[in-house]
């Protein structure tokens, strides 16, 4: 297999294993970190439904305008600032931090600290 393929699959059984253990329940729904090169996606998940409670990302209208780029960790912080007020604001206070696979340091760590630092739990 070529290095490319092995690290997607690495990936992919890292994605597995982590979401077997993080399930959002009613009261306290799983935030779900999606990452590019060049983007970031965050979105709030209620699993008990099925249903994406509030989404985010470095190309959605309201964040476009304040970042050059997207794919660094200013970029996630951005997101991430902005999703935890926003779940604030419908009412969410703790969620379940879903990696899907990626490793916790830079952006998504930079993401998960700003959901931190705007009020959310987890």
């Amino acid at each position: 297999m070529r290095k490319e393929m092995l690290k997607a699959v690495r990936l992919e059984r890292r994605k597995h294993r982590v979401r077997r253990a993080v399930t959002g329940r009613p009261g306290q729904p799983r935030l779900a970190v999606s990452r590019s090169h060049r983007n970031i996606y965050a979105q709030i998940i209620d699993d008990v439904t099925g249903r994406t409670l509030c989404a985010l990302g470095t190309r959605s209208k309201e964040l476009r305008a304040q970042l050059a780029y997207g794919g660094n960790r200013k970029a996630a912080a951005v997101v991430g600032k902005a999703l935890g007020e926003k779940a604030k604001a419908l009412g969410i206070e703790a969620v379940c931090f879903d990696r899907r696979g990626r490793k916790f340091h830079g952006r998504i760590k930079a993401l998960a600290d700003a959901a931190r630092e705007a009020g959310l739990k987890f």
